[in-house]
């Protein structure tokens, strides 16, 4: 197996959503990844089929028993060997575990230790409960996404948790293992989700400071008040997406619809652009999402069907690429970004609580005696 991240080693203290989304792709780029579960989630002996959540593949994972002594030791343990620690607590939670930053930079000086929250380790709100709506909610993300005289739409929980969480996890977890080996010293990456929604919208924020962008949500090209970027309905009640922004992709759009004659130049007139929007609206309403598929295939107009989940795995374009899998019989996204060199793979299917655990405890240095005494003890199940 390969991987840009062969060799580097990261603990894993078992969460939900955007933590176990950074390990999933530091695991898919070739990180080994101890994932420490609770230990009343495990049976003994342990499932052998694939647990469902597939933010979890590619880890091994040792059920631990955080309010015993050993069970605390057996994770300070195996920091000796890691190049990163990963936490998705409310702050103060790994402190009173025993595992807080400070304690564990103590032990390994050159540790990453990565901290995944909604509103940061400190402020006001840091110890408030929330989730993806709430903290794109403070980001000013979410008051921005919607249609004109409309309520906001969430969308799903992908710019919180994954986009400005997860993702940004694992930049930061990269970035510090990077800073610690040139020059050797760790440190803590505070990861908020209100933090990383707002980083999100640093174009909007120059979009704002360009008077390009109004907070009038849906009056604006990118957020459904240009007719050019919308979705658009077909016969079939299929729907298409526009995206035709650039001068030249717009006129291909307009050929193609058959609005070749227009004026074009009034493209980025506001004032007409609600009209226009009615206008695609019936043309597209004319053919089925299929027919407009052919109309639009090899051409730069910037439209694509809009699939479900089920048709973006069986689309022609996706299959070529490979950009969905199948792993222990469960369709998924593929490991992504690329690498040509070394590429990243989906190493095993998601473990269940405990699963893997002796491998995983004897490739990180522990003798067959230490876990037997482990379990024993109850410290490990």
């Amino acid at each position: 197996m390969s991987g840009p991240l062969e060799g580097v080693r990261i603990i894993e203290l078992a969460g939900l959503g955007p933590a176990p989304f950074a390990g999933m792709m530091l695991a898919d780029a070739g990180a080994d990844i101890i994932r420490i579960d609770r230990a009343d989630r495990a049976t003994y002996p342990p499932r052998q089929e694939a647990h469902v959540d597939l933010l979890n593949r590619g880890r091994r994972s040792v059920a631990v028993d955080l309010k015993h002594p050993e069970g605390v030791d057996l994770v300070l343990r195996l920091l000796d060997g890691a190049d990163g620690l990963m936490e998705g607590f409310r702050p103060g939670v790994a402190e009173r575990l025993g595992l807080g930053p400070e304690v564990c930079l103590a032990r390994n000086p050159k540790l990453a230790y990565g901290r995944m929250t909604g509103y940061g380790q400190d402020g006001p709100m840091a110890l408030a409960a929330g989730h993806d709506i709430d903290y794109i909610a403070m980001s000013g993300a979410l008051e921005a996404i919607g249609r004109a005289g409309e309520r906001p739409v969430p969308p799903m929980n992908l710019v919180g948790d994954f986009g400005g969480g997860g993702m940004l996890l694992a930049y930061g977890m990269l970035a510090a293992i990077l800073s610690a080996r040139t020059t050797g010293k760790g440190q803590v990456i505070d990861a908020a989700m209100v933090d990383g929604a707002a980083s999100l919208m640093t174009m909007t924020y120059t979009l704002r400071s360009a008077g390009i962008w109004q907070d009038a949500r849906g009056t604006n090209m990118l957020d459904t008040g240009a007719h050019f970027y919308e979705v658009y309905e077909a016969s079939d009640g299929g729907y298409l997406s526009v995206g035709a922004i650039e001068p030249q992709f717009y006129a291909e759009l307009m050929q193609l619809l058959g609005l070749g004659d227009e004026d074009l130049s009034t493209q980025m007139d506001r004032t007409m652009w609600p009209a226009m929007k009615e206008r695609f609206a019936a043309i597209f309403a004319t053919k089925t999402r299929d027919e407009w598929e052919a109309i639009f295939a090899g051409s730069d107009a910037c439209v694509a069907p809009v699939l479900s989940a089920t048709e973006a795995a069986d689309h022609p374009h996706n299959k070529a690429r490979g950009t969905f899998t199948e792993v222990a019989g469960v369709l998924q996204p593929s490991p992504s970004p690329r690498f040509l060199g070394t590429p990243g793979s989906i190493r095993r299917p998601p473990p269940n609580p405990g699963q893997l655990a002796d491998e995983a405890l004897a490739d990180w240095g522990l003798s067959t005696d230490d876990v037997e005494s482990l379990r024993t003890s109850g410290a490990i199940r």
